[in-house]
C-alpha cells in the first residue's frame, strides 16, 4: 500500500509540475502593482510638468505685459495679474499667487530694492525690501530698473497627495522695461 501511495504522490507532483495553466495568473498578480504604480506615476509626472510649464509661462507673461507700459493704473494692473489665470488654464488658478514688482539695482554686485509691487492676493513685496538678482543680472549698472514677475502655484497631486502633500511650484522672470527706463505704477518709478 505504501508503494502505491508513493507512486500516486509522485504522479500528482509530476502533473502539478507539468501544469502551466496558472503561471500567467501568478505573473500578472506579481507585476500588476508595479505596472499600476508606473502608470499612475507617469500620469502624475506629466501633469506636474504641465503645471510647472504653465507657471513659468504665467510669470513670463505678467512680466512681459508689464514691461510694455510707461504708466500703469490699478485697473490695468488687475488685468495684467488676471492674465496669469488665463495662461494656467485648464488648471485652477484660485490658490495661485501672482506678483509683479519693479526692482532697481543699488550696486553692481547684484543687489536691488523693490520700487513698487502689486499682487493678486495682498500687497506684493514691501517697497524698499532687498532683492538678490540672479547671477546673469548681477553686473548691471546702478539704478537699472527691472520688472520681476513671480508666480507661486500650490500643486495638489491627484494620486501622490498622501506621499508628497501640496507642492509649491515657484517661478520668476525678469524683463527690462521696453518703452522707458522704468514703469510708473501708483506714482513710483
Amino acid at each position: 500500500m505504501q508503494a502505491g501511495a508513493a507512486i500516486a504522490c509522485l504522479r500528482a507532483l509530476r502533473r502539478f509540475g507539468a501544469d502551466r495553466g496558472g503561471i500567467s495568473a501568478v505573473e500578472f498578480a506579481l507585476i500588476l502593482p508595479f505596472m499600476v504604480t508606473a502608470y499612475l506615476g507617469s500620469v502624475e509626472l506629466g501633469d506636474g510638468l504641465a503645471v510647472q510649464f504653465r507657471t513659468t509661462l504665467a510669470a513670463r507673461t505678467v512680466a512681459d505685459l508689464t514691461s510694455q507700459y510707461v504708466n500703469i493704473d490699478a485697473a490695468t494692473m488687475t488685468q495684467i495679474l488676471g492674465a496669469a489665470s488665463t495662461v494656467v488654464a485648464p488648471y485652477s488658478a484660485n490658490t495661485m499667487t501672482v506678483t509683479v514688482s519693479e526692482v532697481t539695482t543699488t550696486d553692481a554686485r547684484g543687489d536691488a530694492q523693490v520700487t513698487w509691487s502689486a499682487a493678486n492676493t495682498g500687497n506684493g513685496r514691501a517697497v524698499g525690501s532687498p532683492v538678490t538678482l540672479p547671477t546673469a543680472l548681477q553686473t548691471l549698472p546702478t539704478n537699472t530698473a527691472l520688472i520681476l514677475g513671480e508666480v507661486t502655484y500650490p500643486y495638489n497631486p491627484q494620486f501622490g497627495y498622501v506621499l508628497t502633500g501640496i507642492i509649491n511650484i515657484y517661478e520668476s522672470q525678469y524683463f527690462y522695461p521696453r518703452l522707458s527706463t522704468c514703469v510708473n505704477y501708483n506714482g513710483a518709478c
